[in-house]
């Protein structure tokens, strides 16, 4: 028996002498090797003790596998912390992607009641230029002969044109005075500066800047028919007016 330990005790002390000189020289390549190294001088002290050279040598195939499974028991002790780590930021990864999609989702219904509102604006917009369109398509604010006096029933649609424009302030107007064919030129082209003038006064006096008010007077110089008679001249006393809206022109005669 002591002879047995002796024997085994210098094998496993000549294999752990080469152990401890890989070490110093080779690299971590090695690791699997050094491991069947411990594992075969493990079987062989264990299989000395048991059964003698023939228990050594069985011992010597055992601990080889011994050494194996300790390599793989620390190899895969490794491999499961890589796991763990991988696994974490695959976690991470997911939270910062969720909350990515919910800032998404919550920009696109930002975005979405923007373009409703836009939208919306628009079309009322548009509402309040066909509302004053309609008012102005056709207006013209009539006159008796010789006078500039604007009538009640001309003032109350005045009124209505005042209120829309102070609705769109990017609206203007232009009017055109005119006057019918009796009388001589220069009584006819004063006449036609006096109506358009108290038109003017009046949209004013109902809170229109006056720089939204762009007037020009032609006198008898552009009756609305050819043959002159009592009946056509009524409708050659008049003061026109146009809408003016940003980048196009709605006419309103």
């Amino acid at each position: 028996m002591k002879k047995q330990l002796i024997a085994a005790t210098m094998i496993t002390t000549m294999m752990v002498s080469n152990v401890s000189w890989a070490n110093d020289t080779d690299t971590t390549d090695e690791r699997e090797h050094t491991e069947e190294l411990v594992g075969l001088s493990s079987g062989i002290l264990l299989g000395a003790v048991i059964g003698g050279p023939v228990g050594a040598i069985i011992g010597a195939f055992t601990g080889t596998f011994i050494g194996k499974s300790v390599g793989d028991d620390a190899e895969l002790t490794v491999q499961k912390q890589q796991l763990v780590d991988q696994e974490q930021q695959l976690a991470q990864t997911n939270e910062q992607l969720m909350a990515l999609n919910a800032k998404q989702q919550s920009l696109e219904q930002v975005s979405e009641k923007y373009y409703q509102l836009q939208s919306n604006l628009t079309e009322q917009q548009a509402n309040q230029l066909q509302t004053l369109n309609e008012l102005t398509i056709g207006m013209n604010v009539q006159f008796k002969t010789g006078s500039s006096h604007i009538e009640p029933l001309f003032e109350q649609q005045l009124d209505n044109v005042a209120y829309m424009m102070n609705l769109s302030p990017e609206l203007t107007i232009d009017l055109t005075g005119y006057a019918d064919r009796r009388g001589d030129n220069d009584f006819n082209q004063a006449l036609s500066e006096q109506r358009l003038a108290e038109v003017t006064q009046y949209l004013v006096i109902q809170g229109i800047a006056r720089d939204r008010l762009h007037g020009q007077a032609y006198g008898a110089t552009s009756p609305m028919h050819q043959e002159q008679n009592f009946e056509n001249d009524f409708f050659d006393r008049r003061v026109t007016l146009k809408l003016m809206a940003p980048g196009a022109e709605l006419a309103a005669n």
